[in-house]
């Protein structure tokens, strides 16, 4: 049985299954660390590791099923790709820098 987006359109799952798997992984992974190295006890870290999780999940699901529309797919020009490529990179560099902040300043 496949998922189907508002429309009733049948779409694909599994970019949504991995970008919740990737969900899971990523807050389960560095969520709590992180948390516990602020000050935060276990089960708060926990707490909020989850909350992140079920509110990535729910994005995705947004995204990726619910109001998708599978007939404006196509293939995407080579450009257009290396550039979206790019400012992923750049965001997550970003990102990664400023989570990195905190464990600099004594």
């Amino acid at each position: 049985m496949k998922p189907t987006n508002r429309h009733g359109t049948p779409v694909d799952s599994v970019p949504f299954l991995v970008v919740g798997s990737l969900a899971f992984l990523v807050s389960f992974s560095y969520g709590p660390v992180y948390l516990l190295a602020l000050g935060l006890s276990l089960p708060v870290a926990l707490a909020l590791s989850g909350i992140l999780f079920v509110l990535a999940t729910g994005t995705a699901y947004h995204r990726m099923v619910l109001t998708t529309r599978p007939e404006l797919h196509g293939e995407i020009p080579p450009e257009q790709r290396l550039r979206r490529l790019i400012r992923a990179v750049t965001v997550v560099v970003a990102l990664l820098a400023l989570l990195s902040l905190p464990f600099f300043v004594p």
